[in-house]
């Protein structure tokens, strides 16, 4: 007898940092909780986020550009948890907050948070080390990531924000008698980090817990590389193609592709495949399960980079003189799947892709990402994004956070050939106000088992509610919804369709 197929589901995505908040960003506190009730009343199962990391508006506050891969991003602590809790008075919250508009102002929100953490810290200071949540957490943590993520932002902090590639010898080596008068010189700054941390993951525990009360799934998302100015290459320089005075000696791009016609240069070291392939990918297989911790499913992103990556010389001024190189592939997988049989992963599988790297996804059972913005043009007999062609197991999205609205794809970069094809598809030209729907409702209708919306195109949004334009440094991840957006008409609407295509 045949097993009953795995039943069909949908989701939302939207990241953190996007709900709304009294503080100028997105955070988990309860607007986090009123949004995971909504995709309950809307019969939704997941909740699709960006990476939780810590962001710099040096790097254009970029989720996937982290100083670090494990640690979690401070501006997502929320201020009124922490008064709840008991780590800061009501009366801490009363003083100016950033504008709580439509986008965020990073730098705004980075100083005000920083200012309440500081705050929070002092106070929790006396007691910190009789508080047994806090020992465990460094306990747990700290051999592992913590201890080298606290050193690294201390250190950051020393140098005036130098990158690591620019401190004195002793530190960039790491030699143990500098780190051992850090850790004796630094104590307090240590422990403010770690707490910080510990903040961090309390909050986000208490939230997954509240998911998990109204049947959400959180999907994460696991960037590929690190930047180079990261506690992680710092820490562990041999899992990296760095020369002997530690500079990457390629770096890491993509060739010229939908989204750039020179690719996309980004810079970050590449691993070293060979040295990791050692000791069993251990360091990798760290990272993995440590956001496997943190989500129920993570989309793996730039999964074709494991069948073979683009590399190219760091001097480049583009992406387009570039490599391909072998990936670690199966033996990767393999070691994956050994240490977590189910192997929950989502293979982020756009751009240029491969018979190796199709094959590669199909072997070890890792559903795709299917576009429909991708897949409804003149070929769209032949695309795999198209409807029509999707698999059961895959997953549908409109469109991600790399591409524009489906209004704004609809208005801004269809033209009159490709709205006339869309009509052509669909049966019909959908109206300016019925656009996003209508793909809303392709995606729904897709064989593929799960689909995933953007909420920008559940509220039927142009390209001014875009998340990111790649290739563009500036300007992006700042969009967020209103705080009166999500209607129960709305979750109804839903709701409905979710039902009538089996997603309820």
């Amino acid at each position: 007898m045949a097993p009953a197929p795995r039943p069909r589901a949908s989701g939302v995505l939207l990241h953190v940092t996007s709900l709304p908040s009294a503080y100028g960003i997105g955070d988990m506190g309860s607007a986090a909780r009123e949004f995971v009730d909504f995709l309950h009343a809307s019969g939704q199962r997941w909740w699709q986020i960006l990476p939780l990391n810590p962001t710099e508006a040096v790097m254009g506050s970029s989720p996937y550009s982290s100083p670090s891969l494990f640690a979690g991003n401070p501006l997502l602590i929320s201020p009124e948890a922490l008064a709840a809790e008991g780590w800061l008075r009501l009366a801490d919250l009363g003083g100016p907050a950033p504008d709580g508009g439509d986008r965020v102002d990073f730098e705004a929100v980075q100083a005000h948070r920083e200012a309440l953490l500081a705050l929070a810290f002092e106070r929790a200071r006396p007691r910190l080390g009789a508080h047994q949540g806090f020992a465990r957490f460094v306990a747990t943590h700290g051999p592992a990531w913590l201890d080298d993520y606290a050193c690294f932002t201390v250190l950051k902090a020393r140098q005036g924000g130098a990158p690591w590639t620019a401190w004195p010898e002793a530190l960039r080596r790491r030699e143990p008698g500098a780190l051992a008068a850090l850790r004796r010189d630094e104590a307090p700054a240590l422990d403010a980090v770690r707490f910080t941390q510990y903040l961090f993951f309390s909050q986000w525990a208490a939230l997954r817990r509240h998911c998990a009360a109204r049947g959400v799934g959180i999907i994460g998302d696991l960037p590929f590389y690190p930047c180079l100015d990261s506690a992680d290459v710092w820490a562990h320089p041999h899992c990296f193609q760095l020369d002997p005075e530690l500079r990457p000696t390629v770096v890491a791009g993509v060739p010229p592709d939908y989204f750039s016609a020179t690719g996309q240069l980004w810079g970050n070291p590449v691993y070293d495949w060979e040295a990791q392939a050692k000791d069993g990918y251990s360091w990798w297989l760290s990272r993995l399960g440590h956001n496997l911790a943190w989500a129920d499913l993570v989309r793996l992103d730039h999964f074709r980079a494991l069948a073979a990556y683009w590399v190219v010389p760091p001097h480049e001024a583009t992406a387009q003189g570039g490599w391909w190189v072998p990936g670690p592939g199966a033996e990767f997988l393999r070691a994956a799947r050994a240490r977590f049989p189910e192997l929950p992963l989502l293979a982020e599988d756009l751009g240029l892709i491969t018979d190796d790297v199709i094959a590669l996804r199909e072997d070890f059972g890792l559903p795709g990402m299917r576009v429909l913005q991708f897949g409804l043009g003149p070929d769209a007999g032949e695309s795999t994004n198209a409807l029509h062609n999707h698999c059961r197991a895959s997953v549908a999205y409109t469109g991600t956070h790399d591409n524009n609205t489906s209004l704004g794809w609809f208005l801004d970069e269809l033209g009159d050939a490709g709205r006339a094809a869309l009509a052509d598809y669909l049966g019909h030209m959908p109206a300016r106000d019925d656009a996003a729907w209508a793909m809303v409702r392709l995606a729904l209708m897709s064989p593929a088992r799960l689909a995933v919306l953007p909420a920008q195109d559940l509220l039927g949004l142009d390209s001014r509610a875009r998340m990111n334009t790649p290739a563009v440094p500036s300007g992006n991840w700042a969009w967020r919804l209103g705080p009166r957006d999500l209607t129960p008409a709305l979750a109804q609407r839903l709701r409905h369709l979710c039902r009538l295509y089996g997603r309820a």
